[in-house]
């Protein structure tokens, strides 16, 4: 009966190790799997950006820009264009600016 209960043990014993064996891979493959998919979650997007935006991106910061230059542009001009009329309101003495 001892010799049946050693043998009971040592099955018992190998048994226990495949599955602590078993469930070390499983924990390794799922580590590297879960490393991968958030390696990918997070590159996705800089890769996507990298890919096919930065091009758009470029061009529409340029456009802002062409678009900011014309803007002061036509603001000093405006702003000219002022300064002309009130020289021009002195110099002929134009009644619109001044009440009498």
């Amino acid at each position: 009966m001892d010799e049946q209960m050693q043998q009971e043990m040592y099955r018992l014993t190998q048994e226990n190790n495949r599955m602590l064996h078993k469930m070390r891979r499983n924990a390794l493959s799922g580590g590297i799997f879960k490393f991968v998919i958030w390696g990918i979650i997070l590159l996705a997007p800089i890769w996507f950006y990298m890919t096919y935006l930065s091009a758009t991106v470029e061009r529409m910061v340029k456009t802002v820009e062409q678009i900011q230059g014309t803007g002061a542009k036509a603001q000093a001009q405006m702003s000219g264009f002022e300064t002309m009329w009130k020289d021009f309101q002195a110099k002929f003495g134009g009644s619109s600016s001044s009440p009498q």
